[in-house]
């Protein structure tokens, strides 16, 4: 599937562009909040080809989709045709939900920095440049390594400006206001009068009456955003008071003369205290827990991550390393991470399966360079114990780090091509931390072992089930005779047709995701008549809205999905009718979903049905009983060879 068709299945399933109230991505994932999220079908994102992982968290739904994430978020932003952003100002009068105060406050840090975080990210990789430059004794006091190190501080230094863009976007108020704000923070006077307190004793500047503290606020983070988010409530006020012909001469002064004092007198020294407070406050836990508290931050790093909690902390250790030099959170980070790529490594040793094995290989690697989503998502998650290994390897790993004094001098993705910017009582234990998380995550994951084996064998045990009473195989032994056209075993598991019609190749689909079998392996049948039935006991995974497609699983962990006709998701539910419920434990020969042949082609569009198994992955091979000709329900349609 291609980032196009990626983008517009997920536009849908996420209940179309007019349910969305904000969009962005991280590194590895579409953050989409939603007006209302009981639209957005997970278990169908969870399904869709190229999407690791569809869940609702910190106020979120959020797809996770690995490092194409960028490509696919343009993509719906495309066929959007910018339309978000109308839709985040929507004066919808609806009644509005109640929402989690805590998943609001994560859902808008989120927000505010994610945008951040290829600046943050791209100028902490040049200070891990300078930093090894350094220390190999080169280029010192060349005015290269001046513009390097220059470059790599250029966003701490200029931090309130940044910050006051993505706020802007996030409190959806005039970023350009948001700008001057920043730079009242940020302008000379302040800047000057607060490094030259020592010299001439002043340190506040008379403002009608009232103080204005001198104070430093180049690399300060809280201050700008509160003062972005009090101009959100500002603002409205002000340009209802004013005039419409006067609003644009009258409107911005009027704002601007208000929010700079107020920033000045009270939240600009308001904001800089909470930081250094939380900056403090992590110090002390650090210096009089260490260990523990390294711990506990190096096992459920994963955890926040699976939550999109981790970007809780990341005001913490941008304003860490602003006013310190240096944050104690990211070597846990790097642990977690490390402890990751050893468990995927792990899984590809123990993985008998070809396409998890690669699966296994190539999310290692990215983990080792600091992006664990599809090595959690894809890989460790799936089999449970892989992941909990790595959490244990993180812990130790993050312990240990704390032990040593370990900290980062810069934002950067916490993996192996950053630990230039890393420091320790002595380098040499940054290394070594490197190493054992990689290598405990990996024997862990070889002591835990996984359950593929397990898996395969309920399976072949539940393949001497007796057919029911309407002679529908489920999973059951197969002889040669059942398939002429192809060697079969004792062990080889069967599964009927759904269907009365005609066979046809997948091939044949007008739909490069089934034709190309990213979906799936499986069959296609141009239906004669309007009904599907249950191919075998089981339970309905997923049924899309538009009642056009059905995920179902069977007692034995088949996973197969039934899609009736080619783009008729565009009908919208128009000529389905649906005869169960998402979730809903389902009998062979139960008659799921009834449509309108006739219909659906007069409208426009094509009825053949894909028929394809989406977990694959979990057996040796995936044949079918024929590539033409006719067929009815219950007759054989596909074998699985375990």
């Amino acid at each position: 599937m291609n980032n196009k068709d990626l983008a517009k299945n997920v536009l849908d399933l996420v209940g179309g562009e007019q349910n969305i109230s904000g969009l962005t991505h991280c590194a590895t994932r579409l953050r989409f909040v939603l007006k209302d999220d009981n639209k957005a079908d997970l278990k169908a994102l969870d399904q869709l080809e190229g999407v690791l992982k569809a869940q609702n968290s910190g106020g979120q739904v959020q797809v996770v989709i690995g490092a194409k994430v960028d490509a696919v978020y343009s993509e719906v932003k495309n066929l959007t045709s910018d339309k978000i952003g109308e839709l985040t100002e929507s004066t919808d009068s609806g009644p509005k939900k109640r929402r989690n105060p805590v998943n609001v406050v994560l859902e808008t840090i989120a927000g505010i920095f994610t945008p951040v975080l290829p600046a943050l990210v791209g100028c902490g990789m040049i200070k891990c440049l300078a930093t090894v430059i350094t220390a190999m004794g080169y280029l010192e006091g060349s005015g290269f390594l001046t513009i390097i190190n220059m470059i790599g501080d250029c966003i701490f230094y200029f931090m309130p400006f940044f910050l006051a863009v993505s706020a802007a976007n996030r409190f959806k108020t005039n970023p350009y206001l948001a700008v001057a704000l920043a730079a009242g923070l940020m302008h000379p006077t302040i800047l000057n009068g607060a490094a030259q307190i020592a010299e001439t004793g002043v340190n506040s500047i008379d403002f009608l009456g009232m103080p204005i503290l001198l104070m430093k606020y180049s690399s300060s983070v809280i201050p700008i955003i509160l003062a972005v988010w009090i101009m959100s409530y500002v603002y409205p006020i002000v340009n209802r008071v004013i005039p419409k012909f006067l609003q644009v001469l009258l409107t911005p002064m009027i704002v601007l003369f208000i929010m700079i004092p107020l920033e000045l007198i009270v939240l600009g020294p308001v904001g800089s205290y909470i930081g250094d407070w939380l900056t403090n406050g992590i110090n002390s836990l650090f210096s009089t827990a260490g260990v523990l508290a390294g711990a506990i931050l190096g096992f459920f790093k994963p955890i926040m991550v699976m939550f999109g909690m981790h970007y809780a902390i990341m005001p913490i250790q941008v304003q860490q390393v602003a006013t310190l030099g240096a944050t104690v959170l990211l070597p846990t980070a790097l642990a977690a991470n490390l402890a990751q790529a050893g468990a995927a490594f792990g899984v590809f040793v123990l993985t008998k399966n070809k396409t998890m094995k690669s699966a296994a290989a190539s999310s290692g690697f990215t983990a080792l360079f600091g992006i664990t989503e599809p090595a959690i998502y894809g890989v460790t998650l799936k089999y449970k114990r892989p992941f909990f290994a790595g959490c244990l390897a993180g812990g130790l790993v993050g312990g240990f780090y704390s032990l040593v004094h370990t900290t980062a001098n810069a934002i950067s993705l916490p993996g192996v091509l950053a630990i230039g910017t890393y420091t320790s009582d002595r380098y040499m234990y940054v290394v070594i931390g490197c190493v054992a998380a990689v290598v405990l995550g990996f024997v862990f994951t070889l002591l835990a072992g996984i359950k593929e084996d397990t898996d395969v064998n309920k399976s072949k045990q539940l393949a001497t089930d007796k057919v029911n009473s309407n002679q529908t195989i489920v999973a059951t032994e197969v002889t040669p005779a059942s398939v002429s056209s192809q060697t079969s075993t004792s062990s080889d598991m069967l599964i009927v047709s759904p269907m009365t019609g005609e066979i046809k190749p997948i091939s044949e689909v007008e739909d490069q995701a089934f034709a190309q079998e990213l979906m799936g392996k499986g069959i296609a049948i141009v239906p004669t008549d309007g009904k599907v039935y249950a191919p075998f006991d089981g339970v309905v995974e997923a049924l899309y809205r538009t009642k056009h497609a059905i995920g179902l699983k069977a007692a034995n962990g088949v996973e197969i999905l039934i899609h009736i006709g080619v783009d008729t998701v565009s009908l919208k539910g128009k000529y389905f009718n649906a005869h169960i419920e998402q979730g809903q434990t389902i009998q062979a020969g139960d008659l799921l979903v009834e449509f309108e042949p006739e219909g659906i082609t007069s409208a426009g569009y094509n009825i053949i049905t894909s028929i394809v198994v989406t977990n694959m992955q979990q057996y040796g091979d995936v044949l079918t009983t024929a590539t033409s000709g006719p067929i009815r329900e219950s007759e054989p349609l596909i074998k699985l060879i375990p």
